[in-house]
């Protein structure tokens, strides 16, 4: 049973004191937002010299640096008890004034295209505006998809109007949806929510994860008209948005905010189609694993072999993601380790925390990790995880200045896989044990199966559906449920029985009201893979490569500091080298299992 944060030690809770002492200070602060969006806006209609621009974006840098410090201590805060009014209030008070803010200054990128040629390439390229070069190159870029000063503020303010759909969504299935208790094969009653999904789905009791399956989706069938009608809203207007700019389409205009061509996102579905003889060959020994006549679609998360699974103390874990980033070198190892000593993770869980985990944290702080630690290895996975993220900002804000701190979404998962990986990988070599082994492939094979394919998958959907929108077809559930079906089944393979409830699972996927975000998981793991393999197989230079890429921040386009890095996701070879890892990883686990004479 979950204790009350009060219970906990404070050894084990994140201190929040390098951004704000209490919740007094984030009040004080708070006051000043009107005075910083001020002094951004009293430069509206003034951007016509290198002077105004480099004192506005000055002022911009000082205003975003504020509220990114009130944003983040406030969703710190309210991730410690969610049933804490105080805490929701704070996050709800800092979104308006967001929103306010960010309508405010919208003026700025507007007016400074709009300015002649000639007189953007004279401030762009004036020695005083060096620090702020690349920020403007990249404005400038954009300059053919930028409104007028009054169409973007418009635009701006319907800021909440806008993520609608996705609110609706998430009530939906947070608060309103009511699922029936999944019986055992005993016939005990299990709740089922939508956090108990998961746990459930990964029960030894086919008969439990069957009835769980069935009672998720059921939920969702009887409400699949508004879903459809939500995730419709908000392709329609992702599409409406990209009209407007100017773009050829819904995912150009999602994928140029960080200059990647369509061709990336094209290749990734490309080249996870070359090799998904791997993934029916992973299905079928799925099947064999299990001992199942027929696999079914609510089989997918079971681990491949059972066994008695040791639990880790937190001090042991802490040891054991020291242990696995120890080839990144000593100044990495040491900074972590001042991570854990420091208070960066929120460790275990208590009534009310939000669940999962996540890495956060700002300029000015130390990074922040929460999770919910249960002394499994897949937490101490996740430590490892969440501490990558960390790292990734700890380099990028020690090495660069506020406005090139934060990289892209496009890097985010690369750090946080590549310690994972390590991870894995570390383990293995510590193993000859079939059984041990096959449990440590079983969790290669998942990372794979869930990151890379699946991920690809919802992309392709996605793609699909925004595409749908564009030619002027009809979002309904008949269509978005076929569609997603016939995607299943190609993916999955003839060795799995295609269930009727796998048709619906589309409606349950959050990261579909964030547009084409889902391929970033598959390029970011693909990426991850590529450079693991070099830090372990070509030691120091290929560290050195790869600390110096996570130092970069936002300096660059993601994929230049990719090419640093050494992985060019302009081809297709880091996603054909991640899936020929998978069919190593793959002829393992097969090996490990006719040892066991499984």
């Amino acid at each position: 049973m979950n204790r009350e944060r009060s219970e906990i030690e404070n050894k084990y809770k994140w201190n929040l004191s390098s951004l704000y002492e209490n919740d007094a200070d984030w009040e004080e602060n708070l006051k000043k937002i009107e005075e910083v969006t001020a002094k951004v806006a009293a430069y509206q209609g003034k951007l016509t010299n290198a002077e105004n621009v480099l004192a506005c974006l000055k002022a911009s840098t000082d205003m975003a640096r504020l509220i990114s410090n009130l944003f983040c201590y406030a969703n710190l805060r309210r991730s410690e008890d969610t049933r804490a009014e105080d805490a929701q209030k704070m996050y709800m008070r800092i979104y308006m004034n967001y929103v306010k803010a960010v309508s405010s200054v919208a003026f700025l990128e507007p007016e400074f295209l709009s300015l002649p040629e000639e007189t953007i390439e004279e401030i762009v390229n004036d020695p005083a505006l060096a620090e702020y070069r690349f920020q403007l190159e990249n404005l400038k870029r954009r300059k053919p998809h930028t409104l007028s000063a009054r169409e973007e503020k418009l635009l701006a303010s319907f800021g909440e109007v806008l993520a609608a759909p996705g609110e609706i969504a998430s009530n939906l299935q947070d608060a309103d949806l009511i699922f029936e208790d999944a019986l055992d094969s005993e016939g005990n009653a299990h709740e089922m929510s939508s956090a108990a999904f998961g746990p459930l789905m990964m029960s030894a009791d086919r008969t439990l994860r069957e009835n769980t399956f069935k009672s998720m989706y059921k939920a969702y069938k009887q409400h699949i008209n508004t879903f459809a009608a939500s995730y419709s809203g908000q392709i329609k207007a992702a599409v409406t948005e990209a009209q407007a700019r100017n773009y050829p389409s819904s995912r150009a205009m999602s994928m140029a905010h960080e200059n990647i061509p369509v061709e990336v996102y094209d290749n990734l579905i490309e080249t996870v189609h070359q090799f998904m003889p791997a993934m029916h060959r992973y299905v079928t020994l799925r099947k064999r694993l299990l001992g199942v006549e027929e696999l079914h679609y609510y089989d997918v998360y079971v681990p491949l072999i059972q066994t008695t699974e040791k639990n880790y103390s937190y001090d042991e874990a802490k040891q054991m993601v020291l242990d696995a980033v120890a080839p990144l070198g000593e100044e990495y190892c040491t900074t972590v380790r001042n991570g854990f000593n420091d208070n960066w993770v929120d460790v275990y869980p208590n009534k009310g925390k939000s669940s999962g985990a996540y890495s956060s944290g700002t300029y000015d702080s130390n990074p922040f990790i929460l999770m919910n630690f249960t002394g499994s290895l897949d937490s101490v996975s996740t430590l490892a995880h969440e501490m990558g993220h960390s790292m990734h900002t700890w380099y990028s804000k020690n090495h660069q200045p506020v406005q090139y701190a934060d990289y892209t979404l496009f890097v985010a998962e690369v750090a946080s896989t590549v310690n994972e990986n390590l991870m894995i990988e570390q383990l293995l070599a510590k193993t000859e044990d079939p059984e041990e082994r096959l449990s440590l492939l079983n969790q290669y094979l998942e990372n794979f199966k869930g990151t890379v394919y699946r991920q690809t998958m919802f992309a392709e959907f996605e793609k699909e559906a925004h595409a749908m929108a564009e030619r002027g077809e009809a979002l309904d559930p008949a269509s978005l449920n076929k569609m997603y079906y016939n995607l299943v089944k190609s993916y999955f393979g003839d060795d799995m029985v295609m269930d009727e409830e796998a048709a619906y699972e589309w409606s349950r996927i959050p990261h579909f009201y964030r547009p084409f975000y889902v391929y970033k998981y598959s390029t970011g793991y693909s990426t991850a893979v590529a450079l693991s393999e070099g830090i372990l197989n070509e030691g120091a230079p290929a560290v050195k490569r790869y600390l110096e890429f996570l130092s970069m921040g936002g300096s660059q386009y993601p994929l230049d500091e990719l090419k640093h890095a050494g992985v060019d996701l302009t081809t297709p070879a880091p996603v054909a080298t991640a899936l020929k890892k998978f069919e190593w990883v793959l002829d393992e686990a097969e090996r490990m299992a006719d040892l066991l004479g499984k």
